[in-house]
């Protein structure tokens, strides 16, 4: 009898240890690597309740609670969902190419589970979870729409950590702010609450997050995040009040890169779980550098003179493109915008053209051109006809419905016609780069523009360029227009080699340097050639060493080629270590190094120095908001 009850204990342990290991492979989403793991909570099949879901890094809660919901005009799914079912486990194996960007080649490798939850009304709402090695990403479905239903709210909130070191911009419609460090979550002014997409904040000693959003399609809008509540609660909250649902109805992504820093800095996340691209010819993408008028002058394309100098620079610096900017309808002084398109193409140079959106108030001309289908299609088949082979517009009005609906129509229209697209004065890139990848660039950032706006930038632009790399140009092309050596309205006082290291760390497929001719062309002559040849999109992107707002070092590659580039975002001279054991040089490799002089207005110049044996660290002395860039070949 002893025997039988204890084979009979032991069945019943069995069945309790199977059944508890069931309800936490249940509960568990892990990455193909194991170091990311998202576990679901509120899995109740019997009361209901809320959904939530929590992120583990190495085996440590990192993120603790993430909310999960919305909110329909004819019903709500969030607070009273029942666990319905999951689906197995999927693998994610989607690798592709992109003709732009940090990644030419990206590895889209994740685990996807779908979680069914039904609310009080009987209706189901789908959690698709994913887990990749570099973070989470997770979208909401609702597969039984009624008649004139449409979503009115979303319940997605982030619990960080109490006094979390975030680095976070206020939001705004054009998203050009600072990222200043906070850990009370309230900004520099103590009582903002409102904050646009990336938000980066360091969950523990070296486990960062940067929470955004990715795949916005037609009839959805953008959203922002809230603190309102708390200071350490960030609550989805949608742009416009009202969004149409289909049939079968599917939220945007919302984004979690975790990990390091440099997991977070390499991550292509956003593109990962974006469409695949809708351009199949993608030959007419042609990345590269663009000399610029108007950061110099502002009212420039006026007159056709000064425009000319822009051309003759592209072509002597061997830029493929110039940008004619706002205003090319008052073209005057011995030509007009047909005159100057020639004369560009004479001087074996691509020109790109301005447009207003016509959306907000602002009147720069020309005005109304692009927002009918059919003057789109006139506008495109002449710009054809003339030569211009992208567009660049302006002034949007921030993420409603009806923009990113206008965003896609300007990309697919574009499309048609082989015209590339840069948008100035617009929402954020969420991942439109792979769908659409002539989308070269995107403003969104407080760029070196502002130099012309007022004094601000002066005081703040080494730490602000120091913290980029680690938020707004993580998740998309970034058109700062950087390389000022010299000043606009307002005085830069970072470093030469400061600024000669911004295109490099700055990724943007259509690389507009803001200069003037005399500038550029009296750099010294190893300089110009470094510009000359200096790409605009990359095989390859690494993170080397940095902190937000201190100092980065990353190094990219075309080809065989690295540009290691690297900045000093604080006042005071750094030695900043330059690792290359993740580069994988190998040997007879040479690298030549362009520093600052002694008083940060010059360069020092060392060409062709052999690497050091094992690949050991380089060593700089950087300036106070100081730079430098290695080119290894």
């Amino acid at each position: 009898m002893k025997t039988g009850v204890l084979k009979w204990g032991w069945c019943l342990g069995l069945v309790a240890g199977l059944c508890s290991c069931a309800i936490e492979d249940m509960q568990e989403v892990r990455s193909p690597d194991k170091h990311v793991l998202v576990e679901l909570t509120g899995l109740d099949k019997e009361h209901y309740g809320d959904a939530a879901l929590s992120v583990f890094y190495d085996g440590t809660r990192a993120l603790p609670l993430v909310d999960l919901g919305i909110e329909t005009n004819l019903q709500k799914y969030a607070g009273n969902l029942k666990f319905k079912s999951v689906t197995e486990a999927k693998p994610v194996e989607d690798d592709y190419l992109m003709p732009t960007g940090k990644r030419s080649h990206c590895v889209n490798h994740g685990t996807e589970k779908v979680y069914s939850f039904e609310n009080e009304e009987g209706n189901i709402l789908d959690v698709t979870v994913r887990a990749y090695n570099d973070g989470v990403a997770f979208k909401y479905g609702v597969k039984s729409v009624s008649p004139e239903e449409y979503v009115v709210d979303e319940y997605t909130a982030y619990d960080v950590p109490k006094g979390a070191k975030r680095w976070m911009q206020q939001y705004t419609l054009g998203y050009e702010g600072f990222y200043p460090l906070s850990t009370d979550g309230r900004g520099e002014d103590g009582s903002a609450d409102k904050w646009g997409y990336p938000g980066l904040v360091q969950l523990r000693d070296t486990v960062f997050m940067l929470v955004t959003e990715a795949n916005i399609r037609r009839g959805h809008c953008g959203s922002f995040l809230c603190n309102a509540d708390s200071a350490d609660r960030y609550r989805v909250r949608l742009f416009s009040e009202k969004q149409a649902m289909d049939k079968e109805w599917e939220s945007p992504w919302r984004v979690l890169v975790i990990g390091k820093l440099s997991d977070v800095v390499e991550s292509t996340l956003v593109t990962d779980v974006s469409d695949p691209s809708k351009v199949e010819d993608t030959s007419w993408i042609k990345p590269g550098l663009a000399s610029w008028i108007y950061w110099a002058e502002n009212h420039g394309t006026q007159d056709f003179q000064k425009l000319k100098a822009y051309f003759d620079l592209a072509a002597d610096m061997k830029w493929p493109y110039s940008l004619i900017d706002w205003e090319w309808d008052q073209m005057s002084n011995g030509g007009d915008l047909q005159a100057a398109v020639k004369y560009a193409q004479e001087r074996g140079v691509k020109p790109l053209l301005w447009y207003n959106s016509s959306t907000q108030w602002l009147g720069p001309t020309p005005l109304y051109r692009l927002n009918k289908p059919e003057d789109r299609q006139k506008e495109f088949g002449w710009l054809n006809e003339l030569g211009v082979y992208g567009i660049k517009v302006d002034f949007f009005a921030g993420d409603s419905v009806s923009s990113m609906d206008y965003y896609i129509d300007l990309l697919e229209d574009a499309a048609k016609h082989k015209l590339m697209v840069n948008f100035h004065g617009a929402a954020i890139p969420r991942g439109w780069q792979r769908t659409y990848p002539h989308m070269m660039s995107v403003e969104a950032v407080y760029g070196a523009e502002w130099y012309n706006n007022n004094g601000t930038l002066t005081g703040r632009a080494a730490a602000h360029n120091a913290t980029l790399p680690f938020t707004r140009n993580v998740i998309g092309p970034m058109d700062y227009t950087p390389g000022t050596f010299s000043d606009s309205q307002n005085p830069h006082i970072t470093t030469y080699a400061h600024e000669l290291a911004l295109p490099v760390l700055f990724e943007s497929a259509l690389q507009h340097m803001p200069d003037r001719p005399e500038v550029y062309r009296g750099l010294p002559e190893e300089v110009r050639s470094l510009l000359s040849g200096l790409p605009a999109a990359w095989d390859d992107t690494k993170l080397l060493a940095g902190y937000p707002g201190e100092y980065v070092v990353m190094a990219r590659r075309k080809g065989n080629i690295w540009y290691v580039a690297g900045i000093n975002g604080t006042e005071e001279g750094r030695k900043i270590g330059v690792p290359l054991g993740r580069l994988d040089l190998g040997k007879g490799r040479n690298v030549s190094c362009f520093k600052d002089n002694a008083d940060g207005k010059g360069f020092v110049v060392e060409e062709n120095v052999p690497v050091p044996e094992g690949n050991k660290a380089l060593t700089v002395d950087c300036l106070p908001r100081g730079g430098f860039v290695a080119v290894i070949k």
